[in-house]
């Protein structure tokens, strides 16, 4: 039992640190567009990936001092282990106690993103690719509603007679799947977001759906993380124990 719970903290910490991985090297979801926009959530990956590799470390630690009986080496474990426990807890309840303002920061990095959206800037390319991806596969335009492209520099310059392809509702334009599309009949003056061929939900609920549709595996995800490091301070509690009580019986009577 004792050897499978520490293989179980070396997957832990290998799944930790991909997760974060994958989080600095998606350029392809909704991901791609926070990591690239929110510095908080790149540090945040940073942070993953450094406590999936503490997770590791302590996994081949705990072993160690285990199979040695090296009590300081217990000791090591079970305190960062604790510490990891404490972040996780504090994270999420920072994350619960400022839902609204990271919804309020995620509006402004989106919004942000639609106004200047430039299909010749190469320096946004990823990130616009990515924004162009979401709406593709969410079938949603824009964050709240696809008025707000209305407020894009490029289009307000063409007098709205052009729109995001992404947003399309014709398979045509899919096939590209970025930049934007010409109205196939150019109305006299200025033209507005109804008078596009596209979606107009927004993206925001599409989004929440999906964070409500995959809460039960995260929340699990998150429940089983923390039996698993609470089994290991009581393993690791037990074996200093018994270390401490051999080491006792071991000292010769007088």
């Amino acid at each position: 039992t004792m050897y499978v719970l520490f293989l179980l903290f070396q997957i832990l910490g290998a799944v930790i640190l991909g997760f974060g991985i994958w989080i600095l090297a998606d350029k392809t979801s909704f991901i791609a567009v926070l990591q690239m926009s929110s510095p908080s959530l790149k540090a945040g990956a940073y942070i993953l990936i450094g406590v999936g590799a503490l997770t590791m470390l302590m996994g081949f630690l705990g072993c160690l001092g285990a199979v040695n009986e090296i009590r300081c080496l217990l000791g090591l474990y079970f305190t960062c282990l604790m510490i990891i426990l404490l972040a996780q807890i504090a994270a999420a309840l920072v994350i619960y106690f400022q839902k609204e303002t990271l919804k309020v920061e995620l509006s402004n990095i989106v919004v942000d993103l639609i106004e200047k959206y430039d299909p010749s800037n190469e320096d946004k390319r990823n990130l616009q690719d990515a924004w162009d991806y979401v709406q593709i596969q969410i079938a949603c335009c824009g964050w709240t509603g696809v008025k707000e492209w209305e407020n894009n520099e490029i289009l307000r310059n063409k007098s709205n007679t052009e729109y995001p392809c992404s947003c399309s509702n014709r398979s045509k334009d899919l096939v590209e799947g970025r930049g934007f599309c010409n109205l196939e009949d150019p109305l006299n003056g200025t033209a507005t977001s109804a008078d596009w061929p596209v979606r107009e939900q927004g993206c925001m609920d599409g989004v929440e759906q999906w964070l409500k549709d995959n809460l039960g595996i995260i929340l699990g995800v998150c429940t089983g993380v923390a039996v698993v490091e609470l089994l290991g301070m009581i393993l690791s509690i037990s074996l200093c124990k018994n270390i401490h009580s051999e080491d006792y019986t071991k000292v010769p009577k007088s």
